[in-house]
């Protein structure tokens, strides 16, 4: 069993209402070998929302209090990102899942780049608050980019 970011599973809650769904993913998630979380969601954010940023630094960053989650309205957020990521933590442990698959560039699930917090498009190396969430408690991350590596050790059982 593994954890997906939500919108990579085909569920439309990304802050544009959108979905990313990575359609080799499918199988995993027919076969009830799959668990979709949106930390997002979870913490309570609409779908669609404002874009948010991590300002200040990255998800480590958030959880050592030297950074905040804003949105393009310039609210906070901050707490419901941290929520969130505490809430899909507990759905996985109650699965006892240890690998994710990730939507990079997220200020919630990227593990290698986000955006820098002007919301001017640049990107920089950092990871979500869900990520430093999830990685300070031993969990593996993979993205959209390297997903298939974790793919590759898996045993599909899906079946049409």
């Amino acid at each position: 069993m593994i954890g997906i970011s939500a919108c990579l599973g085909g569920l439309f809650c990304r802050y544009d209402g959108n979905t990313q769904e990575l359609t080799d993913l499918r199988p995993l998630i027919e076969a009830g070998q799959a668990q979709l979380i949106c930390p997002e969601v979870l913490g309570g954010l609409p779908t669609p929302r404002k874009p948010a940023e991590i300002i200040g630094g990255d998800g480590l960053d958030v959880w050592q209090g030297q950074a905040q989650v804003v949105n393009t309205a310039g609210v906070d957020v901050t707490e419901a990102y941290k929520n969130g990521a505490r809430k899909a933590y507990q759905q996985l442990q109650a699965q006892g899942i240890q690998q994710v698959i990730l939507k990079e560039r997220s200020p919630s699930c990227g593990s290698q780049m986000i955006y820098d917090g002007s919301f001017s498009g640049t990107r920089v190396s950092g990871v979500g608050v869900a990520t430093a969430y999830f990685l300070k408690r031993g969990i593996t991350v993979y993205t959209e980019d390297n997903y298939h590596e974790l793919l590759d050790g898996l045993a599909v059982t899906y079946q049409d």
